[in-house]
């Protein structure tokens, strides 16, 4: 005869994993993952089936929980390419940006990872080799004289995001397609 307990661990099985599937931050979903992991080891061992347990608490949970963490940490990065003398110069006008940026990636559980060149050349071939997804550049013009900012961004949807959302006034957003740049061999 199973006792009811089992009855209730074996319940939260499904209820894990709709909250899993429905789960839209992908930190909390790690966190879930880890716990459906931990009740199916729950039920394996409340069935008797020990050496199923300890694999599943081993590869099923452990492993893979920590590889989903690295994959998730190294993937949601938003890497923004700056040139060096802009940002020491701590303008008011781009720290305010960068601030409205990061408010509005972190939206997404996106984080900012600010990238320094030398000079706006090297800037703009980054941003064309793919080394970094968007580009921020002061723009002078001598119609006006406050300072603006153009960011360049590669990425569609990041382009659809920053649209949409940022509203940095002195900030002007342009999508700037790469190309597929395939070597002839």
């Amino acid at each position: 005869m199973i006792d009811n307990y089992v009855y209730i661990i074996v319940a939260l099985l499904p209820l894990s994993a709709v909250m899993l599937v429905l789960q839209k931050n992908p930190y909390h979903a790690l966190v879930i993952r880890a716990i459906l992991g931990a009740i199916a080891v729950l039920v394996y061992i409340v069935l008797g089936a020990g050496d199923v347990a300890l694999t599943e608490a081993l590869v099923g949970t452990m492993l893979a929980v920590t590889l989903y963490v690295i994959a998730v940490r190294s993937s949601l990065v938003m890497r923004l390419g700056i040139v060096a003398e802009s940002y020491s110069a701590k303008d008011s006008y781009l720290l305010e940006t960068l601030a409205d940026l990061k408010k509005v990636i972190h939206r997404y559980h996106l984080r900012l990872e600010l990238v320094e060149y030398a000079d706006p050349i090297s800037l703009q071939q980054a941003l064309k080799d793919r080394e970094v997804h968007a580009a921020i550049e002061e723009k002078l013009s001598a119609a006006n004289p406050e300072v603006m900012y153009q960011t360049a961004i590669r990425v569609k949807r990041l382009f659809e995001i920053m649209t949409a959302e940022l509203a940095a006034p002195n900030t002007s957003i342009v999508y700037t397609p790469i190309a597929n740049q395939e070597k002839k061999h």
